[in-house]
């Protein structure tokens, strides 16, 4: 009888356990805004590849207080719309911890409203230097902004390479008009304020008046701030097409892989000011060789500022002890001295990580590194 028993409380017992399953801890939901389509989607390719790798890190270490990272991705179709659209959708579901947002300035200002509305801590890759200065405290930058970058781009223009007749290039989003408006500034504090600067509308495909125009300035320098790599690809070969010959210096677009897949030789021998670069260090060149294996090709910006965000944000959550918004929030401040790809990461009071840049140049198709130029945190 006892054994009849002690078989009915087993199979009352299985019988419990098929009613109520037993779950592995639920995974930890980090939201991801990315150009999965539009034109764009070659950037968030490698976007979505960084942010694969260090997930893959993280989870193979133990995760983060004892569970694996789920990535929540939303297409943002490479629009602001799109951008809004998918910011609110993953806000609405209240299960993500943490968002790591898209590397377009634009896109991130018209999300910024509903960024601060949903109070959820977000990484963002835009180096527009206001979106983290509008006192919206739930945005984090995993870049630095291009308050530095200008200063960078002028004293290596004047500095170095002793040259002081400049032009500016830049798109009228948000990106280029605040870097033409922080290198203009930057120019003119070193006393060589632009011969002339041109504006242009995103996804241009004529920029034979502009290439006219820097000619005819007389012009031995030129600056850019442009985003997209098929605008920088046409504006380069146009520009050799009319024969002007003037050393350039350009936003860290002009070394990503598919501006130089795109312009080719029409990129050869310009500088560009980056966060990354696959040879700055043993950590990048490390990383490198990792995504090579990985993806068969070189990484490039999108893919080493995703791969650090996502770092960044799974240690503010094992700091915090919680994914509380605010403790989490609390925590990323508080991250100092952490080394990443993109450089030492001092996150100062505005929610900006990084306070420099590099200086490299295309010799051949190939990216050497300079220098690198740090500012102290504000």
């Amino acid at each position: 009888m006892k054994t009849i028993s002690g078989l009915l409380g087993l199979v009352g017992l299985a019988a419990v356990i098929a009613a109520h399953p037993v779950h592995a801890a639920e995974t930890l939901k980090i939201g991801v805004v990315n150009q999965l389509t539009g034109p764009q989607a070659e950037g968030g390719r490698f976007t979505v590849n960084g942010l694969t790798l260090a997930k893959e890190e993280i989870n193979k270490a133990g995760g983060v207080l004892g569970r694996e990272i789920e990535l929540r991705i939303e297409d943002n179709q490479s629009t602001n719309p799109g951008t809004v659209l998918a910011f609110t959708k993953l806000a609405s579901e209240r299960q993500v911890a943490a968002i790591v947002g898209p590397i377009y300035s634009t896109q991130i200002q018209a999300a910024s409203p509903t960024i601060a509305k949903s109070g959820i801590p977000t990484m963002i890759g835009g180096t527009d230097t206001s979106l983290t200065h509008i006192n919206n405290r739930w945005v984090f930058r995993a870049r630095p902004n291009d308050g530095y970058s200008s200063r960078v781009t002028a004293d290596f223009g004047i500095n170095t390479l002793k040259l002081r007749k400049w032009a500016i290039v830049h798109s009228t989003d948000a990106f280029g008009q605040g870097g033409m408006k922080a290198l203009t500034e930057a120019l003119k504090a070193l006393g060589a304020p632009p011969v002339v600067v041109q504006g242009y509308t995103n996804n241009a495909q004529d920029f034979t008046a502009i290439a006219l125009a820097i000619k005819k300035s007389g012009a031995d320098i030129l600056g850019t701030y442009m985003a997209n790599p098929p605008d920088l690809a046409i504006f380069a070969k146009q520009l050799r097409q009319l024969g002007v010959k003037i050393q350039w210096i350009g936003s860290p677009s002009i070394i990503g892989v598919s501006a130089l897949n795109l312009a080719g030789e029409a990129l050869h021998g310009t500088y560009g000011v980056t966060d990354f670069t696959v040879d700055a260090s043993d950590l990048t060149r490390a990383f490198t060789k990792k995504y090579r294996d990985r993806y068969g090709m070189n990484p490039d910006t999108y893919a080493a500022w995703s791969y650090d965000a996502l770092h960044i944000v799974a240690r503010a959550i094992k700091s915090a002890g919680s994914a509380d918004p605010e403790a989490v929030r609390k925590a990323i401040l508080a991250t100092k001295g952490y080394a990443g790809l993109e450089g030492t990461y001092d996150f100062d009071r505005n929610g900006d990580g990084l306070h420099g840049f590099g200086v490299v140049k295309n010799e051949g198709g190939k990216i050497v590194f300079i220098k690198r130029v740090d500012f102290p945190p504000e």
